[in-house]
C-alpha cells in the first residue's frame, strides 16, 4: 500500500467570529485542498476564559468551531501563510501525518 506524507491543519474559532463560508470557499474553490471537515463544539473556552456553550434557551449560538483540513506539505505551507493574515495568532495548529 502506498503511503504519502501530508500536513493536517486545525483552526479553532467560534461561530460568531468565524468567516466560515469565506474560508471554506477559499479552501475548496481556490486552494482545492484534498479534505476539509468542520466540527461544531457543544462547549469550549479559549484564552479569554469566556465559556461558549449551548443551552435550550439560546437563540443565537456562538459555539466553538474547528475547521480541519489536510493536503501535501507544500500546499499547506502556502495556505498557512494566507491564513496568518486572517486568523488570530494562537488559533492554528498543524502537524505532519502519513496518508495510507
Amino acid at each position: 500500500m502506498d503511503q504519502e506524507n501530508i500536513q493536517i491543519v486545525r483552526i479553532y474559532l467560534t461561530e460568531q467570529k468565524a468567516h466560515l463560508k469565506a474560508l471554506l470557499a477559499h479552501l475548496h474553490d481556490v486552494e482545492k485542498v484534498r479534505g476539509v471537515t468542520v466540527f461544531r463544539g457543544i462547549c469550549g473556552f479559549g484564552q479569554s476564559g469566556e465559556m461558549h456553550s449551548s443551552s435550550l434557551l439560546d437563540l443565537s449560538l456562538n459555539l466553538p468551531v474547528i475547521i480541519e483540513f489536510f493536503d501535501g506539505p507544500e500546499k499547506v505551507d502556502k495556505i498557512l501563510e494566507y491564513l496568518r493574515h486572517s486568523i488570530k495568532p494562537g488559533h492554528i495548529i498543524s502537524w505532519s501525518a502519513t496518508l495510507s
